[in-house]
C-alpha cells in the first residue's frame, strides 16, 4: 500500500479552511509536494503530519499543569479549573494524522473519550476546543461538554466517553453520504477495547451490507483502562475480525505515521470509489495512563520508559531531516503549531464562564 493515492489532493480548499492552516505551511493535499523516496505522503502532507503531531503534544502539555491545579494536597477529580476526568492522547498523534491528512471538512469523524490529537488534526476549532476544556461560554458547547464531548460541526467532527458510541452515528453519517450521491466519507476511531463491544460488531455488519463509505480505524495501546489487551481479546490482531464482515483489514505496526499515511489513504480511496467499508488497526502507545492521576501500578516495569524511548514525534522528526527536510522548516513549523496552542489556552483562561442561566438553555422540557 506504499503507492497509496493521496486523497487530500482533491479535497478542495475546505480542506485548508477547516485546518486552519499557517501561513508558509502547505496543507495535506498540496499539489505542491512531490511524493517522498518511500512512494507514499507527498512532502506537504508530512510537514502538516509532523507539525499537528507536535500542536497536539503540546496542547496536552499545557492541560497537565491546568489539570492539577486546586487539586492538592489531596487530589479531588472536581477541583480545580478542569474538572473531572481527563484522558491525554500523549504517544497516539501519528494514528490521527496518518487518517486525517486524507479527510476534507465535509467528511465525518466520531472519536473516542481520548480525543484531542483526532480533534486537532480534524481541524476542530482549537480556540474553541480549548475554551470547552476549561468549561467557558465560548466553548464549542458552550462549556457544557468538557474534553470528552467535543462537537464542531464546522468540520463534522464528534466524540463520546461511551465506548464505541461513535460507531452507529459514523456508519449513519456514512449512509447518509451514499443516499445523497455524495463522496464524503466518515471515520469511527475507537481503542481496542471497544472492539469487544456489540456496537463494534453491529456497525461493521451494516456498514458491509449496506456497502457504506465508511473507516473504522482502532488505536490499539494494548490497554483498556487497565486491563492488557492479551487478557481480554482472543484475537492477537483485531483487524482479523474484517473478514467476518467482508470487508479489508489492515494492520499497522510501528506507531508509523507514514505507514498510517498509506493504509488510510488506501481505504479513504476505496470508501470514497463506492466499494465499502474498511477496517484499519494501528499499533500506537498510550505514554501517560489512563487517566491523569492514574497510578500505572499494572504497567511491567520499565515499560513507561521502553515507549518514551521510541516517542513517535522525536522519531519521525528524525526521519524528516533524513529524507531532507531542513531543521530550520522543521524548527519553524513547531514553533508555529506551540504559539496557536499557547494562543489558544490564553484565551481560554482569560475567557469568561456561562452565566449560571444557561444552565436551563437547550433542556428540553
Amino acid at each position: 500500500m506504499s503507492g497509496a493515492p493521496n486523497i487530500g489532493s482533491g479535497a478542495s480548499a475546505d480542506t485548508d479552511a477547516a485546518r486552519g492552516v499557517s501561513a508558509g505551511m502547505a496543507s495535506p493535499g498540496a499539489a505542491s509536494g512531490a511524493a517522498d523516496s518511500r512512494g507514499g505522503a507527498n512532502r506537504s502532507d508530512r510537514l502538516w503530519m509532523y507539525a499537528t503531531m507536535v500542536k497536539s503534544r503540546h496542547f496536552e502539555a499545557l492541560i497537565k499543569p491546568a489539570y492539577f491545579e486546586g487539586k492538592s494536597p489531596v487530589f479531588n477529580m472536581a477541583k480545580g479549573p478542569i474538572p473531572g476526568e481527563m484522558h491525554l492522547s500523549d504517544g497516539q498523534e501519528p494514528c490521527a494524522v496518518g487518517v486525517c491528512a486524507h479527510l476534507r471538512a465535509r467528511d465525518t469523524v466520531t472519536a473516542t473519550h481520548r480525543p484531542h490529537h483526532v480533534a486537532i488534526a480534524k481541524g476542530v476549532d482549537l480556540n474553541a476546543m480549548a475554551a470547552e476544556i476549561f468549561g467557558k461560554a465560548s466553548g464549542l458547547s458552550g462549556g457544557r461538554g468538557g474534553h470528552m464531548h467535543l462537537f464542531d460541526a464546522r468540520v463534522n467532527f464528534a466524540c463520546s466517553g461511551i465506548i464505541a458510541q461513535g460507531l452507529g452515528p459514523a456508519v449513519g453519517a456514512a449512509l447518509a453520504a451514499k443516499l445523497r450521491g455524495e463522496d464524503h466519507v466518515a471515520v469511527a476511531f475507537l481503542g481496542e477495547g471497544a472492539a469487544n463491544q456489540g456496537a463494534f460488531h453491529e456497525a461493521l455488519n451494516l456498514a458491509s451490507v449496506w456497502k457504506v463509505p465508511a473507516v473504522f480505524v482502532i488505536e490499539d495501546n494494548s490497554y483498556g483502562i487497565s486491563v492488557a489487551k492479551r487478557d481480554c481479546t482472543a484475537v492477537e490482531r483485531n483487524s482479523d475480525r474484517a473478514a467476518a464482515y467482508a470487508m479489508p483489514g489492515h494492520f499497522v505496526p510501528g506507531n508509523d505515521a507514514d505507514a498510517v499515511h498509506a493504509a488510510a489513504g488506501a481505504a479513504i480511496a476505496r470508501a470514497r470509489r463506492g466499494e465499502g467499508p474498511s477496517l484499519i488497526e494501528i499499533e500506537t502507545c498510550r505514554l501517560e495512563g489512563h487517566f491523569m492521576g492514574d497510578a500505572e501500578g499494572y504497567r511491567p516495569e520499565g515499560e513507561v520508559e521502553r515507549l518514551k524511548a521510541a516517542d513517535p514525534i522525536p522519531a519521525y522528526r528524525a526521519r524528516l531531516l533524513d529524507a531532507g527536510f531542513e531543521a530550520a522548516e522543521l524548527d519553524k513549523a513547531e514553533a508555529e503549531a506551540r504559539a496557536a496552542v499557547d494562543a489558544a489556552f490564553a484565551a481560554a483562561r482569560a475567557a469568561a464562564y456561562p452565566d449560571p442561566e444557561e444552565a436551563f438553555a437547550h433542556v428540553f422540557a
